[in-house]
């Protein structure tokens, strides 16, 4: 087994050179006069002088402004703070001004779905549906602080809405149309659109889903809505007739003379503006609307782009998304930097579990984003990707949802691309980026996070809020960044977005993860804080555990869970999710515990081993241990959890009977 730590891959040096970090450390040398010798002592410039830091990132990507800049950054405590004020700027308007740095007709989309073929869309056919629709938003009263919603798939028409909206300074929101009624309800219900772009229905793993039912109903539940955009997506669907409010095909916001570049204008906006919204997970409660503004987004993704995801001209972005997570939007980075994105709607393993991988190989993507539990997927089966795919334009592997293991990242360096850049990078949709990164000039460690990101301020907090080192602790931001939410919409002085992140360390923001930070700088993200398990007043992290599990290849899926016994004691069980054909029998239990004392500690063994018909994910696919723990502490499904933002609403059901039985057969 590869160890936690194992050196597995470092740049060649054409490769540094070449990479953004290492031209814009240059360019301080020679412009600024600023000389740094390694990633820690920029690292370190980024984080004690932020306003000189994002300034050069402003100066260096040449962002695109009216007025100037008073403040680079306001001395307001977070999450008050505000970033470049005195300036208006415009989104959208950063990421389509590559429509007229090169010919025009080149690719900037590449995108397919279960549904559709693979297609491209160029720069200019982009451009120009944007203006268009952007023009026709502006007919029907669509303005600055309107928002605009979307019931819209990972496809071509959904970036044109959003640039559309966004470029006339209105507020864009989206939830991907497998989400039920009542969760996007949940959400859009918060925010109060004006216009809802929607599709009539979806194709996923060959089975059609008609949605004109579920968006009757989303937009009859939203009274605030005064017209729906439909697109014609799912062959042979019906759109229904029982709105109350105008509909109108998607094709007529593309009707009339074309918008030519020079004669349109973005809506340039102040940094307290809001860009577009985006919602936790909504596991417990009402999902948190978490506004982002145009200002702090857009030095934000320059900066990530550029220099922990390394993307150039011309390279080719790939993430598997759907228009309900972060990762959706931080898409456009392969536009952003004058390249391209490509765009897949369907089930990430159909046909075949190979699929994420032909079509990463087949659209020439240059940076491949998948989630670790999508590779541990394809590494049960066995499947190695090199013997199918040349993967000739692949340059780099970004795991990233949820924590990476060392065999994660082994497996992609024997069985993808030996000469690839693997990282794991980890973030959060508060600030739709990372906060702890990497850049290839840095070495790859097996498990390991490169680094924390440029211009974050982030550490690892002990019990008593000091900074440690080389010890497991709470991930905390001592300083704010551009991309922090301004707020939460409907939020009135900011009592949840308070309550949510500075409650446990006032002016911090404890972010909610646990992390250990290595004297080298790198890190390793251990799960979320509120899920450590309590062995014995002995903290330990789930993904340890899972780390062996992922091993079993009779096993698809586990989690644990440890509460304390109200009369004393602990309780720590572990649900297995069998893989087909394999059952839990005596001699398997015996050999997971085997493995867990001898690879773990004895505190690492479950009390009991348990198989179930699934592991719950929210929809995002994150592990939801803290609903089953709450669950088995004698809370209600109702009270601790939203069906809405499950994967599989139904798995919980099996969960809470089980906590029942389990309490009945304790009293008795």
């Amino acid at each position: 087994m590869v160890k936690e730590g194992q050196f597995l891959w470092r740049a060649p040096r054409s490769v540094v050179e070449r990479a953004n970090i290492s031209k814009y450390t240059a360019w301080l040398k020679t412009d600024r006069g600023l000389d740094f010798a390694s990633y820690e002592t920029l690292w370190d410039w980024s984080v004690e002088d932020p306003n000189g830091f994002w300034k050069t990132v402003w100066d260096y990507f040449e962002v695109q402004a009216d007025g100037d800049i008073a403040e680079v950054r306001t001395d307001d405590p977070m999450p008050e703070t505000r970033w470049f004020t005195g300036t208006r700027l415009n989104y959208a308007e950063h990421v389509l001004r590559n429509e007229g740095n090169g010919d025009p007709n080149r690719t900037v989309l590449k995108h397919c779905s279960e549904i559709r073929d693979l297609s491209e869309m160029s720069w200019g056919e982009l451009g120009s549906q944007v203006r268009r629709v952007a023009t026709k938003l502006r007919d029907m009263d669509i303005g600055p602080g309107d928002r605009v919603v979307a019931y819209m798939p990972n496809i071509a028409e959904t970036v044109v809405a959003m640039l559309a909206t966004t470029a006339v300074g209105a507020v864009w929101s989206s939830a991907a149309p497998e989400f039920g009624a009542q969760t996007v309800i949940d959400r859009f219900s918060q925010i109060e659109p004006k216009l809802v772009f929607a599709v009539n229905g979806y194709r996923y793993a060959g089975k059609d889903f008609d949605r004109s039912t579920q968006i009757e109903g989303i937009v009859g539940a939203l009274p605030s809505v005064e017209a729906v955009i439909m697109l014609d997506y799912l062959p042979q669907t019906e759109i229904s007739a029982g709105f109350t409010c105008p509909v109108m095909p998607w094709a007529d916001m593309l009707s009339g003379p074309d918008v030519p570049a020079n004669e349109f204008t973005y809506t340039r906006v102040l940094s307290d503006h809001p860009l577009w919204i985006l919602f936790s997970s909504g596991t417990t409660g009402l999902p948190k609307p978490i506004v982002h503004g145009h200002h702090g987004i857009v030095v934000e993704h320059y900066k990530s782009a550029a220099f922990h995801f390394d993307l150039k001209e011309g390279d080719c972005l790939f993430f598997y998304s759907t228009t309900g997570w972060m990762m959706w939007n931080t898409l456009m980075w392969g536009p952003l930097m004058n390249g391209q994105a490509v765009l897949y709607d369907g089930h990430p393993a159909y046909p075949d579990a190979c699929f994420l991988f032909s079509l990463a190989d087949k659209t020439g993507a240059t940076v491949f984003g998948t989630n670790p539990a999508f590779t541990q997927m394809v590494r049960q089966k066995g499947i190695v990707p090199e013997n199918s795919f040349g993967f000739d334009r692949l340059q780099s592997v970004m795991l990233v949802g949820s924590p990476a293991t060392p065999e994660a990242f082994d497996w992609v360096y024997k069985n993808v691309k030996d000469n690839v850049w693997v990282t794991s990078q980890s973030g959060g949709t508060e600030f739709c980026s990372g906060i702890l990164a990497g850049a290839p000039i840095l070495p790859v460690q097996a498990g390991v996070i490169q680094a924390p990101a440029l211009g974050v301020d982030v550490h690892a907090y002990d019990a008593d809020g000091q900074i440690i080192k080389d010890e497991i602790g709470e991930l905390v931001l001592r300083a704010p960044m551009p991309s922090m939410p301004l707020f939460f919409w409907g939020d009135q002085g900011n009592a949840r977005y308070q309550s949510s992140y500075f409650d446990d360390y006032p002016g911090i923001w404890k972010h909610g993860d646990r992390v250990k930070f290595n004297s080298d700088g790198s890190c390793f993200v251990y799960g979320r804080s509120d899920a450590t398990l309590n062995r014995f007043g002995v903290r330990i992290g789930s993904a340890e555990i899972y780390r062996t599990m992922e091993s079993f290849t009779e096993i698809t899926d586990s989690l644990v869970v440890c509460i304390e016994e109200p009369a004393g004691g602990f309780y720590m069980p572990l649900f297995v999710e069998m893989a087909p054909g394999h059952n839990l029998d005596e001699a398997l239990i015996k050999q997971i515990r085997t493995r867990l004392r001898q690879e773990r500690s004895p505190r690492h063994v479950p009390d009991e081993i348990v198989a179930v018909p699934a592991v719950p994910n929210t929809l995002t696919g994150k592990k939801m241990e803290i609903p089953v723990r709450k669950l088995l502490m004698g809370a209600t499904v109702e009270q601790v959890v939203s069906k809405g933002s499950m994967k599989d609403p139904d798995v919980i059901e099996w969960f809470a009977d089980f906590a029942r039985n389990r309490t009945l057969t304790t009293v008795e």
